[in-house]
């Protein structure tokens, strides 16, 4: 067996799986009588149970944060690169846990789950799920697991927007959250970017209203399609000159429809790999979580009205090349926070890498969090709380 990549992750990791019987109100008007979550843990849960960290998932991410499979030792957590002993998220010190979200392909309830009114999967029929609703679900699967405050809740991008609702609908259940890359609310541009990528997958001949599962089917080329333009969202121009620049293929033009630059071969790989693994009702869903997801609009736009309900304090940070989530946008999170006198932390960092600069190495950002988790980790020895 390949033990490579066990070295610096917790090591090896056993999904887990929880069941839910009492019906979940949707945000939408529908409920969901039972669900399972899986999900992920990490470290060991302290006597007192005051040092488990929630780590939610951006978009096509899963409860697999950290560590590796013994079947699939290839399989490296999401986010192994920040989690586990020694890291800035220390496993020595912390228990934590990833959960895969409802509506997800990844072992939760979601599109490709089978409906047990029906014996066949969901597919089209599976409700519009939302952040609240995920959010709910997550705080059900807290209580199963004996955990009634969380010291940290930590997500970037879309698992930022996660850590926000935590703060404003369990604020006692919250002492610190770790808001990376994130924004109050899409722009018009982030919502004409899913848009694009939701029409590839809805107009794909294969998708067929989202029951393609009953003709043996899948809608990749809408789904491919929908990982390009994402992809593309995800790096910073300078980022993109960087690796790929104009460089062709084979070091000349051919004249032809065929990838022949660099990048161009990069995206047909990742859309490819994508759309052999993620399903494209889960794909839609999450972008719409994404779209809807809006605290300040039952407060008249009033994003501090919005946040008034928190008690953590908070780290927020962002990176100066993301132009999808960009630094503008955590400052309005800061400014609201600041204005209802809440304890937070701002840091822009200056990286090269776009939006996916919160899952990469970066040796300042990764001091920062190391630096905010050792004051979460002395707050929990003191006996603090929120």
């Amino acid at each position: 067996m390949d033990t490579t990549n066990i070295k610096a992750t917790p090591g090896f990791v056993s999904p887990q799986r929880a069941t839910f019987n009492e019906p979940l109100l949707l945000k939408c008007g529908r409920s969901l009588a039972n669900y399972e979550l899986a999900y992920e843990t990490y470290g060991t849960l302290n006597a007192a149970r005051s040092n488990a960290v929630l780590v939610c998932h951006a978009l096509n991410a899963s409860h697999h944060v950290a560590g590796v499979y013994a079947d699939d030792p290839a399989n490296v957590g999401w986010w192994d690169n920040m989690i586990g002993p020694g890291k800035p998220l220390d496993t020595d010190r912390f228990f934590v846990v990833g959960v895969n979200n409802l509506g997800g392909c990844h072992g939760s309830t979601g599109p490709l789950s089978v409906n047990p009114e029906t014996g066949r999967p969901w597919g089209a029929s599976f409700p519009v799920v939302t952040v609240e609703d995920w959010v709910d679900a997550q705080a059900r699967l807290a209580d199963q697991l004996g955990i009634g405050q969380f010291a940290a809740v930590m997500g970037g991008s879309l698992g930022a927007m996660q850590c926000v609702q935590w703060t404003i609908a369990y604020p006692e259940r919250v002492r610190h959250a770790l808001v990376i890359a994130c924004a109050p609310n899409l722009s018009a541009q982030n919502i004409a970017f899913n848009e694009v990528a939701r029409q590839a997958i809805l107009t794909d001949p294969d998708f067929y209203g989202g029951d393609y599962y009953v003709h043996a089917v899948q809608p990749r080329r809408g789904l491919r399609v929908a990982r390009m333009v994402g992809h593309i969202t995800y790096l910073s121009d300078d980022e993109m000159a960087s690796k790929f620049g104009r460089t062709l293929k084979h070091g000349q033009v051919n004249y032809s429809f065929d990838s022949e630059f660099e990048i161009e071969s990069y995206l047909r790989y990742q859309a490819d790999k994508f759309s052999g693994y993620f399903d494209a009702n889960t794909y839609l869903r999450i972008t719409k979580a994404l779209d809807y997801f809006d605290p300040a609009f039952d407060h008249g736009g009033d994003l501090a009205k919005a946040l008034a309900p928190a008690l953590a304090g908070f780290l927020v940070i962002s990176f100066t090349t993301d132009w999808r989530f960009s630094p503008e946008r955590s400052r309005e999170i800061v400014h609201a926070l600041l204005k209802n006198r809440r304890d937070v932390t701002y840091a822009e960092i200056d990286a090269p890498h776009g939006h996916d600069a919160f899952l990469l190495d970066d040796a300042r950002y990764h001091r920062l969090v190391r630096a905010y988790f050792d004051r979460v980790f002395g707050c929990i020895s003191a006996g603090g709380s929120v």
